[in-house]
């Protein structure tokens, strides 16, 4: 029996995303396990990895959870593990939990996410957790039988609101109307935002580019030294 969401995590655990984009200098699956290994070291209580491969290779040097997706198709739509068999594909390659879009836009195939929910537990106890943007999508995930909801999200499409950082409000209504575990994730660029994702009500916090992409950091960097007045 695959253990639980919260007997794999503990509650108020830092997840790094250790994910590299087509045309970043990091992609490599050997590369991101190798920053999943900088990330064990670290203290981090799990991991997020995209692709069988990746998935794969971070799986075989880590002990640690690790929660899966496998992005097809084109990001405008639901691409995070839009399908039955692409989850099927990321347990195969060693994800402990899986990530998908649950937000209430059309799936690719035209099944609901119940349906696709339903399908996934039918063929693996692995827990699964829900990708949304707004409040309504997270309840609605929740009932389709999603174990967890996150809000990786918010911003990311028509529905609900964006912003610089991490989306608190959303966090909160969602802890407060959800009987699950709520995981920030999303924008959460340092400690203060992730203490903040935490007293909102999350149960733990995902951390993807402020650790794991230092083209963005650097950039960072830069910009704000671009405003310093000589």
């Amino acid at each position: 029996m695959t253990a639980t969401f919260t007997e794999q995590i503990p509650q108020h655990g830092l997840i790094v995303s250790c994910q590299a984009a087509t045309g970043s200098p990091l992609r490599e699956s050997l590369i991101m396990a190798l920053m999943a290994e900088s990330a064990e070291l670290g203290g981090a209580a799990g991991l997020r990895a995209n692709g069988a491969a990746d998935i794969a290779m971070i799986s075989s040097r880590v002990d640690l959870p690790l929660i899966g997706i496998n992005k097809l198709g084109e990001p405008a739509g639901v691409f995070i593990t839009p399908t039955v068999q692409a989850a099927l594909e990321i347990v195969d390659a060693g994800a402990t939990i899986i990530a998908l879009d649950g937000t209430q836009r059309p799936r690719p195939d035209g099944s609901s996410l119940a349906d696709q929910l339903a399908k996934i537990k039918a063929e693996t106890q692995v827990p699964i957790m829900a990708d949304v943007d707004t409040v309504e999508a997270g309840i609605a995930a929740r009932e389709a039988g999603a174990d967890v909801v996150a809000t990786t999200l918010s911003g990311y499409t028509d529905a609900g609101d964006g912003g610089p950082g991490p989306d608190l409000g959303l966090v909160t209504a969602l802890a407060a109307a959800v009987d699950c575990p709520v995981i920030a994730e999303g924008r959460i660029r340092d400690e203060s935002e992730a203490l903040a994702a935490l007293a909102a009500g999350a149960y733990a916090v995902v951390v993807g580019s402020a650790i794991t992409n230092p083209v963005l950091t650097t950039r960072r960097f830069v910009e704000r030294l671009g405003t310093f007045a000589s």
